[in-house]
C-alpha cells in the first residue's frame, strides 16, 4: 500500500544510488562506456528504497537507522549483481565464455571485482551516512504523515 515513508525511502535511495553512481564513474576503466548505468541505479534504488525500506518504517529511531544502512546494503547488492549480470551478458555477446555455467559464475566475479574497486573511503561514507539520514527521513515520514 503506497503511503508517504515508502516514497520518501525510495527518493531517498535514488538519491544516493545517483550520487554513488557518480562517485563510481571515475574509478572504473578509461574508455568505459557507461550507458543507462545511472538511470538503472536510481531506479534500483527507488525498488530498494519502496520495498524494503518503506514497509519496516514506524518502529523507532534505532530501528530507522538499522533500516537505512539496510536498504543502502540492499541497493548495493542488487546494484552490484545487476551491473555484473549486464556486464557478463555483454562478455557472453563476444563468446568469452565456454558454457553456460561458467558465464553465470561469471556474474558474482564480476559483481566481486566492481565491489572491490569501489570500496573507497569516499563512497563507503557516502553509502553509510546516505543510509543513516534516509532511514531517519524515512521514519519522519511515517510519524508526520500516517
Amino acid at each position: 500500500m503506497p503511503n508517504a515513508a515508502r516514497l520518501v525511502a525510495a527518493l531517498s535511495l535514488a538519491l544516493i544510488a545517483f550520487l554513488v553512481s557518480g562517485l563510481v564513474m571515475p574509478l572504473m576503466p578509461e574508455g568505459m562506456d557507461f550507458g543507462y548505468f545511472t538511470w538503472v541505479n536510481v531506479g534500483l534504488g527507488v525498488l530498494c528504497g519502496w520495498v524494503v525500506m518503506g514497509k519496516r518504517a514506524g518502529r523507532g529511531i534505532t530501528p530507522a537507522i538499522n533500516n537505512g544502512v539496510t536498504g543502502v546494503l540492499s541497493l548495493l547488492f542488487w546494484g552490484l549483481f545487476v551491473q555484473g549480470a549486464y556486464e557478463m551478458f555483454r562478455q557472453a555477446m563476444r563468446n568469452r565464455f565456454d558454457g553456460p555455467f561458467e558465464a553465470l559464475g561469471a556474474i558474482f566475479t564480476i559483481g566481486f571485482d566492481y565491489g572491490l574497486t569501489i570500496m573507497v573511503p569516499s563512497i563507503i561514507w557516502t553509502l553509510l551516512v546516505g543510509g543513516v539520514l534516509a532511514g531517519l527521513a524515512t521514519e519522519y515520514a511515517w510519524r508526520q504523515w500516517r
